[in-house]
């Protein structure tokens, strides 16, 4: 069995509980914009020298080939009152570990940034406590931004190395259902990133690049698992091409419905939503224009959610095969 395990160590919490009791609700009081997604995806790339500090400096993040970026070297102003807080990672990718790090480990926790801790300083992480109770380490493979196909696919890398554990921890929050299917999150924060500047320096924040994720075939009906489009640290380069970005987004249906339902982007392709809410047996009605950025908003949600399915499928499957237990 794959128990979802919901915790929290910060002010995200309060953003927790509005997510829980509705998801984003946002929609019904946006207006649509006159952009389209073509033009939107060209206006909001990643300038060069975002991309040099990510490359040559220490910064948050560092490239990853898989789900695009791990956690880096840095020292992030995003704890109390402004004030910075420690956030380091160890060679092999996970959150540095203090409490009994030098014994034998059996749990493993990947996910998104409340795996990760953001907001806290390395020692003061929920499984730092945790390791204290048990008396023995815990790996912190969790990073903010990711979503549940990206925690998955870093899993399913990880616990074929030495750093294997007998137990898994997959931990969802919030919208990570959405990430999942996303090729590039970057563009759907880019207010939060021009407010990150006003405190951290430019580029030393930047994510959200080409990932591995998870696309339904409007075809087959079948969900795909794509590797990422950028496997190599150089090439991120190609995000600063406006053309080059829109040939790898223009058909990334999930960025579009989330940027309509947002009032970002003025067109939606209709017949891709009655094929994709056929397939996921959720009937909308997507001819009446009043109520169309709602239904596109609630068809995006149902796909998240039935992606999320598909991946803890996976990692029963996975867990079983390798003699884990997977919570």
């Amino acid at each position: 069995m794959i128990h979802i395990i919901h915790m929290h160590i910060s002010r995200y919490s309060i953003a927790f509980i509005i997510i829980v009791i509705s998801i984003i609700d946002s929609y019904s009081q946006t207006t649509i914009k006159t952009m389209t997604y073509r033009q939107y995806i060209a206006d909001n790339i990643p300038s060069k020298a975002e991309i040099d500090v990510f490359v040559n400096e220490l910064s948050w993040a560092k490239f990853d080939p898989v789900t695009g970026y791990t956690l880096g070297n840095y020292m992030p102003h995003d704890g109390i009152d402004n004030s910075s807080t420690i956030s380091t990672s160890q060679q092999n990718g996970t959150r540095t570990s203090f409490i009994y790090s030098t014994q034998p480990c059996r749990i493993n926790v990947y996910g998104n940034s409340f795996t990760q801790c953001h907001q806290v300083s390395d020692a003061e992480t929920w499984e730092e406590y945790l390791a204290g109770h048990l008396g023995e380490p815990i790996r912190n493979f969790g990073m903010g931004g990711l979503g549940v196909y990206q925690a998955y696919r870093r899993m399913l890398r990880e616990e074929q190395t030495k750093d294997s554990a007998e137990y898994i921890m997959l931990y969802i929050w919030g919208d990570d259902h959405i990430r999942s299917l996303l090729r590039c999150r970057y563009m759907l924060f880019k207010e939060w990133t021009k407010e990150q500047e006003k405190v951290e320096a430019l580029g030393k924040m930047f994510h959200g690049n080409f990932w591995a994720n998870l696309e339904m075939d409007l075809i087959s009906g079948q969900f795909v698992e794509n590797n990422s489009r950028i496997t190599k640290q150089e090439d991120l380069y190609k995000m600063t091409d406006a053309s080059w970005m829109v040939e790898n987004l223009l058909t990334d249906l999930a960025l579009q419905m989330y940027l309509f339902k947002q009032g970002k982007v003025s067109e939606i392709d209709i017949s891709k939503m009655e094929q994709l809410s056929s397939i996921l047996k959720v009937y909308l009605d997507f001819k009446n224009p009043e109520h169309l950025q709602e239904n596109v908003s609630k068809l995006l949600d149902a796909y998240g959610f039935a992606a999320t399915k598909y991946i803890l499928n996976k990692t029963h499957e996975f867990a079983q095969e390798n003699h884990k237990n997977s919570w």
